[in-house]
Formats: structure tokens, C-alpha cells, sequence
């Protein structure tokens, strides 16, 4: 069984990513996601929701690259949104927890 955290904040959660060895910003090579999907792992997920805003909605990702980079992916996950890379990280986590 993984071992769940709870964090407050997205901040709470890169911060602690971050010092997991976390460090690489995926945001930055999202088509290196969407175009290349194999090559990444998902190994945390955290989601968030707003209190009142439904544009604070947002899911942490930590991700292990095939070459061993390991960083993470931030995105929006209201109805609203439109992001093809998170939608594969999320079809990836699934499936690797199957």
C-alpha cells in the first residue's frame, strides 16, 4: 500500500516534494509529456480544491522521467480546464496503481 500524505497547501506539497529530491519544474516540457508519455512515472498526486473559488482547483503530480529526472507537474483540475499533459499523468497514475 503507497504511503498518503495530507497537506494543507499546494505549497506544502512542493515544499515537501521538493525535499523528496523533487526538483525538476515538468510544467516547463509538457509536450514532452504529451508526446512521450511512457517515459514518465507518476508517483505522488495531491489534489486540491477552493474553498469558494473553483479556479483554485489544482493537482500536485510527482514524476520520475525514464532517465531518472524526478520534479513535478502542477496543473488545474476544474471543469474549466483544458490540460492535455495533466490528463495523460493522470491516466498514467491510474493505470500504474491497477
Amino acid at each position: 500500500m503507497k504511503t498518503k500524505y495530507h497537506y494543507t497547501t499546494v505549497l506544502e506539497a512542493l515544499e515537501d516534494l521538493k525535499e523528496k529530491g523533487f526538483d525538476h519544474d515538468f510544467n516547463l516540457h509538457n509536450d514532452a509529456i504529451k508526446s512521450n508519455p511512457n517515459d514518465y512515472a507518476v508517483k505522488h498526486v495531491y489534489r486540491y480544491e477552493g474553498d469558494s473559488d473553483p479556479d483554485e482547483e489544482s493537482v500536485v503530480y510527482g514524476i520520475i522521467s525514464n532517465s531518472g529526472k524526478k520534479g513535478v507537474f502542477v496543473a488545474g483540475f476544474s471543469a474549466n480546464s483544458d490540460n492535455e499533459a495533466a490528463q495523460i499523468l493522470d491516466k498514467l497514475y491510474i493505470e500504474s496503481n491497477r
